[in-house]
């Protein structure tokens, strides 16, 4: 069966960029067109939070009430992950992506037009959910791609994903200044309708290298009962797997680090001394776009066998981060290098954690992916709501007191594991799949 003409054409194109590896499907073109939808769709998810302070004052909310509703939007994120992502094991990935992408299109127009703090909410909560394609995509590109550059594969598409969470400050930050709240939503749903359009064009109906597309065969429906089994088997995989979950255990710390700052930063710099407005609140997320040159590093060390070497030094990292932040409070230089080494340590982290986990078991990529970005978000959403009771309770003090906990912890686990050993983890996890 072959491909519609304009997507067979379209896949030329493709096609014509070097490979990330002889032999491999996933081409240079293709992976940045992972990385880029990657980050377009994660966009959304992440378009509020340099405006709480402007949103709250619009739906009549104390500016701390809002540090819950980023806790929402992650938990709807976790939620899609949980319930969505693990059916890119079984049915056509490219359908599933792109009929996400279209209740998402739907929530952000709930989002624009909505009338009150609670149709807000519940329409972030809806666009966390459906951008859960994002973890379809990148396993796809792993999929892809040539197991020896399989963690520079996962490298360059997560600088897509990190770059999309960062750079929606900025634009946010701005469009919000000049239009409005509401326009970045608006401009959002103009975004994700031209990805999804590119999409439906190249994205192949399987995950296999693209020179095999024309011998696909039709994917079996999901019945109750399979999707039923399907989510069974997430439960296996925790219990089978030790080095899956201590992975998701480094992720969901690393990122409730990560969710900490980003949400109290917004509390900080709208008040005394920096007083900012959007604008400026936004393009501190400049700072944090540096970070995300992180992510090719890690994963080449990956590549190289220093995965454990490298997570240590990354959440090592997260700690020091912490000691800068803290007094980041009165002190600019100290916020932007401390915010630097913290993005540094969460997405050099994260690309770790996943081209590890990639590894395990080749037949259950999207379920795995499933497991570690439900414990990611978890930890995400934790992270955020914490920011918010610990502003309140102490300031930013308080924040940079929970967050350095929270690195302090990673560290320590990453210390613990070392007497386990990394043989007898990844002897676990071989033994229980036979």
């Amino acid at each position: 069966m072959r491909a519609p003409p304009r997507q067979r054409a379209a896949m030329a194109v493709l096609r014509k960029g070097t490979p990330m590896k002889k032999n491999t499907g996933l081409t240079r073109g293709m992976a940045a067109l992972f990385a880029i939808a990657c980050g377009v769709i994660v966009a959304n998810v992440y378009y509020a939070q340099p405006l709480l302070a402007t949103i709250a004052a619009a739906f009549g909310r104390p500016v701390s009430d809002l540090g819950y509703l980023v806790t929402l939007t992650q938990l709807g994120y976790a939620a899609g992950f949980v319930l969505i992502v693990p059916l890119g094991d079984v049915v056509d990935r490219r359908a599933l992506v792109l009929r996400l992408l279209a209740v998402n299109v739907a929530a952000l127009g709930i989002i624009v037009f909505s009338p009150n703090y609670l149709v807000f909410a519940a329409g972030c909560m809806l666009v966390g959910f459906t951008s859960c394609s994002t973890q379809i995509l990148i396993p796809m590109a792993a999929s892809l791609a040539d197991p020896a550059s399989r963690g520079r594969a996962v490298g360059v598409v997560m600088s897509g994903l990190l770059l999309g969470v960062l750079l929606a400050r900025i634009v946010a930050g701005y469009v919000a200044y000049w239009a409005g709240w509401r326009a970045i939503f608006a401009i959002a749903i103009g975004a994700s309708v031209a990805i999804a359009v590119v999409l439906a064009m190249v994205l192949p109906r399987n995950t296999q290298p693209l020179t095999h597309i024309t011998h696909i065969t039709p994917v079996t429906p999901v019945t109750p009962v399979r999707y039923a089994r399907l989510l069974a088997s997430l439960a296996q995989l925790m219990r089978h797997e030790p080095l899956l979950v201590l992975r998701s255990v480094y992720g969901a710390l690393a990122f409730a680090c990560f969710s900490v700052v980003w949400t109290g930063l917004t509390f900080v710099l709208s008040r005394a001394p920096y007083g900012y407005d959007d604008a400026q609140i936004g393009l501190f997320g400049i700072v944090g776009v540096i970070g995300a040159l992180a992510a090719h590093p890690a994963g080449r060390l990956v590549d190289l066998g220093h995965e454990n070497k490298a997570t240590g030094a990354f959440a090592a990292t997260l700690l020091i981060s912490f000691a800068l932040l803290a007094g980041g409070g009165a002190s600019l230089p100290l916020l932007i290098v401390g915010t630097l080494l913290l993005d540094v340590g969460v997405q050099g982290l994260h690309i770790a954690n996943q081209s590890v986990i990639f590894e395990i078991d080749a037949t259950a990529r999207s379920r795995i992916m499933t497991a570690y970005l439900a414990s990611y978000f978890l930890g995400g959403a934790l992270g955020s709501s914490a920011a918010g009771a610990a502003y309140a309770a102490e300031g930013w003090l308080g924040v940079c007191a929970a967050g350095g906990a929270l690195a302090g912890t990673a560290l320590l686990v990453w210390i613990g594991a070392q007497s386990v050993g990394k043989s007898r983890l990844a002897g676990q996890s071989t033994a229980s799949r036979k």
